[in-house]
């Protein structure tokens, strides 16, 4: 569970900031602050992992409450104007979504607060577990054992697991900036597998299962060292 808290003065922002935050069974949201002075004394007392930031606050600015914290939280700041995000990422702030964004880039933000949250607590030589993919309109809890391949068609991705099929929205990209390179590896501009799910490989075509995957002429080189 990632608790965390929004620092920002416009009522709307902060009801859809809610309600996305609703969506993720990760995310625990404690509170909510008109201005970088009211979070500041709170966050002296309090320990929260997240903050969701707005950078134009009358009040003790989101530039401001950055400048002032010795210990940060991860941080995603959530504003209008872009031209601060050369600031924001000087203060190792982890994702900027420039208003008006949607949830699948919210998603993307949280996804990487959650990666690094990982990496950090259970070290660099332990991968993550599981992820989570939004579909329709759930959030889905995917274990990385269970995953097979990742199939793209058309403008959706379908995550095989032995179990489901998993569609979503996210680019090849994105997904596997969420997958363990060490366990996961793109072998054609369709496919991604899961390496310890290869039961043989003839001909340049690996096969999972029941399932034969050509290796794209592209990915054979990088593909074949990997298994060396």
């Amino acid at each position: 569970m990632i608790n965390c808290i929004i620092i920002e003065d416009a009522p709307l922002a902060v009801e859809k900031l809610k309600n996305f935050i609703s969506k993720v069974p990760l995310l625990h949201l404690v509170c909510t602050f008109e201005n970088g002075l009211e979070a500041f004394d709170y966050l002296q007392t309090n320990a929260i992992d997240l903050l969701f930031l707005d950078i134009q606050m009358e009040q003790f600015t989101g530039l401001q409450l950055l400048k002032a914290l010795h210990t940060r939280p991860y941080i995603i700041i959530v504003s209008a104007y872009g031209e601060y995000a050369v600031q924001g990422f000087e203060y190792d702030v982890t994702d900027y979504l420039l208003k008006p964004y949607s949830f699948e880039r919210f998603l993307k933000a949280v996804n990487k607060v959650q990666a690094e949250m990982s990496s950090t607590s259970l070290g660099p030589s332990t991968p993550r577990k599981y992820i989570f993919l939004k579909t329709e309109y759930r959030m889905v809890r995917i274990n990385l054992c269970d995953i097979l391949y990742v199939e793209g068609k058309g403008a959706y991705l379908h995550v095989i697991t032995e179990t489901a099929r998993i569609m979503t929205l996210l680019s090849f990209k994105e997904i596997e900036s969420l997958l363990p390179s060490e366990q996961f590896i793109r072998i054609h501009k369709s496919y991604l597998i899961a390496i310890n799910k290869i039961d043989n490989i003839e001909r340049n075509v690996v096969k999972i299962g029941n399932v034969r995957i050509p290796i794209g002429k592209s990915y054979l080189k990088d593909f074949y060292q990997r298994l060396q």
